[in-house]
């Protein structure tokens, strides 16, 4: 995905732009992002996501198969068991500097009324 400074939205980046919507969206939901944080610790199985997040089998495997179907989590069986972890490093990198934007933008992004943490409560704006 090239990233362009241009200020202008060039029709030919089109197809990078698409991409880098789906790589977002695939890691805007909380659960998602979680599933990413605890992965990027060290591999874990399905049943160790529930236990540590705290939320259903159901909802953890749904998360699990959607960031395996993007491409950014890969499983290793072994035995009767499937050992989740991150397939590229790379976004380690990215989530670290996501973090740097919001220290930066002193987490302004939280207060956006669209996609703010705010937004969600009352059902305004997003997707």
């Amino acid at each position: 995905m090239a990233m362009r400074n241009s200020g202008v939205c060039p029709e030919e980046n089109d197809d990078d732009l698409g991409a880098a919507e789906a790589l977002f969206h695939s890691l805007s939901d909380g659960t998602r992002l979680a599933i990413v944080r605890r992965l990027a610790q060290d591999e874990a199985r399905v049943a160790d996501l529930v236990d540590q997040l705290g939320l259903a089998q159901s909802t953890v495997s749904k998360h699990v198969a959607c960031l395996r179907d993007c491409g950014l989590v890969d499983g290793r069986p072994e035995g009767r068991q499937v050992f989740y972890s991150l397939t590229r490093p790379e976004l380690l990198e990215l989530l670290a500097a996501a973090e740097v934007v919001l220290v930066a933008t002193g987490n302004a992004v939280a207060l956006c009324p669209n996609y703010g943490t705010d937004s969600r409560a009352s059902g305004a704006g997003g997707e």
